[in-house]
């Protein structure tokens, strides 16, 4: 009797999962699962612009980037390292300095501050070392100091590292790099 009841436990166990199994509900939710999968194994990083782009602490600099007709280059193959300033770097400048570099008659000047943010190549942090001398896109360098565990871009201080996009990677700094 007790064989009977495990055996009549067993098939009610085995006939629950294959009904479970053949409802549609379930085979749907599997192929939308599939779909999911596929969608976000095709998504790409994004590039060293529209890391930027979402970031709220690098509005100034999007705006700088699009008045300087800089977001098609940089959204290029690259690969491109940026030395990204935050709003509050931007804010830090002389007042009025931000508003007039994006009027139209100073966009080379905007470029080529700009561009002397931006260094040819894959930079990482761990590629930075004291003492260093950098070459920028817009041709002048800047020094790298490693001092007391932080890392100063010029006068800036390193404040976030290695967001790595499709086409580069970006570095946040608390400060506007100026060529000199």
């Amino acid at each position: 009797m007790k064989r009977l009841r495990i055996l009549s436990l067993a098939f009610a166990c085995s006939a629950t999962v294959l009904a479970i199994s053949c409802n549609p509900k379930t085979s749907q939710t599997a192929e939308e699962t599939e779909v999911l999968d596929k969608v976000v194994v095709e998504e790409e990083a994004p590039t060293v612009v529209e890391i930027a782009v979402g970031s709220p602490d690098h509005t100034t600099l999007v705006a700088a980037v699009s008045a300087a007709g800089l977001v098609e280059t940089l959204n290029g193959d690259g690969p491109f390292t940026v030395f990204a300033p935050t709003n509050e770097a931007f804010g830090a400048l002389p007042e009025g300095t931000v508003e007039s570099l994006l009027e139209p008659e100073n966009k080379d000047q905007l470029t080529s501050i700009l561009t002397y943010h931006v260094v040819s190549g894959n930079v990482k942090a761990a590629d930075l070392s004291d003492g260093q001398e950098v070459t920028t896109l817009q041709g002048g360098k800047f020094k790298v100091t490693i001092q007391d565990g932080k890392v100063y871009i010029n006068d800036a201080v390193l404040t976030g590292a290695d967001i790595e996009g499709v086409n580069g990677v970006v570095h946040i700094i608390d400060g506007v790099l100026l060529p000199g």
